[in-house]
């Protein structure tokens, strides 16, 4: 019962964590650009990986895909490699740990093949983590790199909201894909303390000693 608990919760956080990357993948606010001239204006440039977008005082957005993808930075279509990676190793590893849930049925499929496609859902939900993990860090270092250097003349920006996003997905993911893995290592374990003794009785053969007469018990009476 334990373990069936340790695989759902695990499922559900590394649902979670899949929903948090593609909420994080899609986001316009990776790193974002504010000013203000006065009181009354002002306005802020936001950019993720996808499209660039600037809002001013009244509200307006106004939002443009990027033309071009091999003009872009290295590290940008690094990125968004890595984001796309992740989600469908997410993908993946949410079909295979559906199937290898012990509170489902699939045929006549055993316990261990079970466990098995849970560890495999588990290893894939990790490193989808780990591909987001290092896609946002890149992207953040390079953040603080260029607002950190006093002789980058481009814009400035900072974190934005995307970036958390990442970071958030990346922990529930793994810890989602180690509780699926410690689900199967829990069940080969309960399944090895088992005692089994076989015994086979063929090519034995038992001797008995043939029963002595009793003298005593046979008496002629006259």
């Amino acid at each position: 019962m334990a373990v069936v608990v340790v695989e759902v919760l695990g499922l559900i956080l590394a649902i979670l964590g899949w929903c948090l990357e593609s909420s994080s993948t899609n986001s316009t606010m990776w790193r974002v650009h504010s000013h203000i001239n006065n009181v009354v204006t002002s306005s802020s440039q936001y950019e993720g990986l996808w499209m660039t977008c600037a809002a001013n005082a009244m509200g307006a957005i106004q939002c443009q895909r990027y033309k071009t993808i091999l003009g872009l930075p290295g590290y940008v279509q690094a990125c968004r490699a890595l984001m796309i990676i992740a989600l469908l190793f997410g993908l993946f590893s949410i079909l295979l740990s559906a199937l290898g849930l012990k509170c489902t049925k699939l045929g006549s499929m055993s316990d261990q093949a079970k466990g098995r496609l849970t560890l495999a859902a588990g290893i894939l939900f990790i490193l989808s983590g780990v591909c987001v993990l290092t896609a946002v860090s890149w992207y953040a270092a390079r953040i603080v790199q260029e607002f950190n250097d006093p002789f980058y003349v481009g814009t400035k920006f900072e974190l934005g909201t995307g970036l958390y996003l990442g970071w958030a997905a990346a922990v529930l993911v793994i810890l989602g894909g180690a509780m699926l893995c410690g689900s199967f290592r829990r069940t080969s374990a309960s399944t090895n303390t088992g005692y089994s003794y076989n015994y086979s009785g063929q090519g034995q053969k038992i001797y008995k000693a043939a029963p002595t007469a009793d003298s005593g018990s046979s008496k002629a009476y006259v």
